[in-house]
């Protein structure tokens, strides 16, 4: 593994660099007898020393903890790692550094990446095995550092604060701000002991949902430090954030799957290599702006594709509409519906593969049904097009139903297993991608319905999760899911390189898989599955803490029976996102298909901004049951702001603190046909008083101008400057 040549930092026992790009720079240090840890991170003109831990942190079946926990940091590895040499490039704005260092048998090469303009660090850590035995890996973490003040007097938890999620199915993104000093971390007295504590708050997934309970993704933050990071795993399966307290302070570490949560265990042979999952951390001087740093880089990390910039508008006939039910009959009316509101894509959805009526364990063979379609699926495709839109189908490529003829017909080693048996979920195998029967299956599928009814969209679905892996042709099970969830990558990859212009929806029954190692190759995300149009606002509200607002595909299903303000509150949920339509279009009065048609426009109108905006939440973090909800976007010269009532009182405040002092106009962007809602304008203070219409449950979306003024208001005595806002 070593290829890199020793450079030498000064004469001075310790040696320290300084690497990073025009945003963060981070310091790392080192001496003969410590290894490279992250000891300073500059961001937004502070610069910030943090609490010393080692970077690189190792678990093996010969060298646990010390002291012994079951922590992701305070191996022994990490400790006895000792730096050999590092290496900087940058080349087309992606700044690099790799450095490597050794324990024993075992070297260890850190490998950086930041792109220019975005003040964000992706890691991953790549393991070496240069002797001559063996050496079993239980854990390699692709980033570990502290956040915490190095040395600082007092309390050094006390000013800091996570924001974190958990979800569920039909509850996708349920966000909460905690302080970290409290019932997650008691005051241990630890400093008594002469040793570190050993537990930690870790948040795991296990299996292939990556999102089904809680999220990869979180913020610390401490405004008394002026420093907020803000991370993401990148990986479609299993892994494990922690934030553990030493006695000096406070670390956050990141790892994909591990012996102790997932029954990842992994074998190097002599000159073996492993390569950890990669993990992003974005850098801000308060949460806010860590997360416009971690929006920016999922922008910056996604593959190029023509729909990232297209967005075109998307009808799909199944949530609360044709529910899995498909036939040519239902569906004519329907696309001509679509099209004459302004649909720009058509998806049938799960269904039209199936004879029996009962399709979900017998799928798998992806053949269009006979019974359906009378004239053939080509009969309901070619209406799609000669509508002038896109056509689409929804599949769930990587399982295989039960009572499919497929399940017979590839073999065994083709499906996860355990302890030679297939894997059964729900009526479901599950193929393994790593084997080419299972790849050139799935790519004849593909390739198939794309010569043969010239599909543009593809809505992959997944539905179930197979559990902690396979042991076939694997060190553990957790191997053999890793390396599964690799090849699935590498073969949406394939996909994506012989299709190019294809556009793929990633969903998993609703967001149970919505992470980047997926969304940085697919185009959009369906946010949930929830079928009640008036809880959908605070799923749709959250989500873009965890993707990007142009991916967020939160659905707007108006129906026939709503009145003028229900249907309105639908369209709205989906308008500052990925516009994802479904309802009954063809069973609408003209003024109701009017108002679907508006959104549309709208969308249509809106996409280039939204691509290009940076989300915030003027009421705070959404909970389930606020009556009051928005959703903000910054742009480069509006902001749009989408707002919805469930309850509660007519009036509300937002906060939008980056306008304090601005002169501003608001205009009301949808809908347009309704009672408009008063607003007033408090430059002052930077908030927005709203009063809503006698209704209780309405939405409207807002737009907020900023117009030259000939005096600025002076904020209030004593008045916070709030430039870099809240996430409350």
């Amino acid at each position: 593994m070593t290829t890199m040549q020793p450079v030498t930092t000064g004469a001075a026992p310790t040696s320290t660099l300084d690497w990073g790009n025009d945003l963060v720079t981070l310091t790392f240090g080192w001496d003969a007898e410590k290894p490279v840890a992250c000891t300073a991170v500059e961001v937004s003109g502070h610069t910030r020393t943090v609490h010393r831990v080692p970077f690189v942190e190792v678990l093996t079946a010969d060298a646990g903890h010390r002291p012994a926990s079951g922590r992701l940091a305070h191996t022994e590895h990490g400790a006895r790692m000792r730096y050999v040499a590092h290496d900087e490039s940058v080349e087309n704005g992606l700044h690099t550094l790799a450095i490597l260092q050794r324990s024993g048998d075992l070297e260890a090469r850190i490998e950086l990446t930041a792109h220019a303009g975005v003040a964000a660090v992706t890691s991953r850590v790549v393991v070496g095995n240069v002797g001559e035995g063996r050496i079993v890996l239980r854990a390699v973490a692709s980033w570990v550092s502290g956040f915490t003040d190095q040395g600082s007097e007092g309390d050094a938890l006390s000013e800091w604060e996570r924001l974190t999620g958990v979800s569920d199915w039909l509850g996708e993104g349920r966000w909460s701000r905690t302080p970290l000093r409290g019932p997650d971390f008691v005051p241990l007295a630890e400093h008594l002991t002469g040793h570190n504590p050993r537990g930690s708050l870790a948040a795991v997934s296990t299996g292939t949902w990556s999102t089904a309970h809680e999220l990869p993704t979180g913020i610390l933050e401490s405004r008394a430090a002026h420093l907020a990071l803000a991370w993401q795993i990148e990986h479609n399966g299993a892994w494990r954030w922690e934030i553990g307290e030493d006695t000096a302070g406070g670390y956050l570490a990141l790892s994909g799957p591990t012996d102790a949560d997932a029954g990842w265990s992994h074998v190097l042979a002599p000159a073996d290599r492993f390569e950890s999952v990669p993990a992003t951390v974005a850098f801000g001087s308060a949460a806010p702006a860590a997360a416009d740093a971690l929006t920016d880089h999922r922008r910056a990390s996604r593959r190029p594709h023509p729909d990232n910039a297209a967005m075109p508008v998307i009808f799909n006939d199944y949530m609360n509409t044709l529910d899995g039910d498909p036939t040519t009959e239902k569906l004519l009316p329907l696309i001509t519906a679509a099209a004459e509101v302004g649909a720009e894509v058509f998806c049938i959805d799960a269904g039209w593969y199936d004879d029996s009526g009962h399709w979900w364990d017998t799928v798998g063979e992806w053949l269009p049904s006979t019974t359906r379609f009378p004239g053939g699926l080509g009969e309901v495709i070619d209406a799609i097009h000669a509508a002038g839109m896109v056509s689409g189908l929804w599949l769930e490529p990587e399982v295989v139903g039960i009572r499919s003829p497929l399940a017979e017909r590839l073999p065994a080693e083709a499906f996860l297993q355990r302890n030679g048996e297939r894997v059964v979920e729900h009526d479901r195998f599950h193929l393994d991608l790593r084997h080419p029967a299972a790849r050139a299956h799935l790519d004849a599928v593909v390739d198939r319905l794309i010569a043969d009814f010239g599909v543009g969209f593809f809505k992959m679905d997944y539905n179930i999760n197979p559990g902690p892996g396979t042991d076939h042709d694997a060190d553990s099970v957790g191997d053999g899911l890793l390396k599964h969830n690799r090849a699935v990558l590498d073969w949406l990859d394939g996909v994506l390189d012989r299709h190019p212009a294809l556009i793929i929806e990633n969903c998993s029954s609703g967001a149970m898989r919505m992470d980047y190692a997926m969304l940085s190759r697919l185009a959009m995300q369906s946010t949930s599955d929830q079928q009640d149009f008036r809880k959908y606002p605070a799923i749709a509200v959250s989500s873009p803490l965890s993707i990007l607002p142009e991916q967020a595909a939160s659905w707007a299903y108006p129906q026939p029976e709503m009145d003028a303000e229900e249907s309105a509150f639908c369209l709205v949920t989906g308008l500052l996102g990925r516009f994802y339509v479904s309802g009954h279009l063809n069973r609408m009065d003209a003024a109701q298909r009017e108002r679907v048609a508006t959104a549309i426009t709208v969308a249509k109108d809106l996409r280039i901004e939204i691509a290009a905006s940076h989300p915030h939440w003027p009421l705070g973090l959404p909970r389930w049951d606020d009556p009051w909800l928005a959703l903000g976007l910054r742009g480069a010269d509006d902001d749009l702001v989408s707002l919805w009532r469930r309850g509660g009182t007519a009036d509300v405040t937002l906060s939008f603190p980056h306008l304090v002092g601005a002169s501003v106009e608001v205009t009301p962007v949808f809908p347009l046909d309704l009672p408009s809602w008063h607003t007033d304008w408090d430059a002052t203070t930077g908030t927005l008083h709203v009063h809503g219409v006698d209704t209780r449950l309405a939405a409207r979306t807002l737009r907020l101008t900023t117009r030259p003024a000939a005096s600025i208001p002076t904020p209030a005595p004593g008045h916070t400057d709030h430039t870099e806002g809240a996430i409350q």
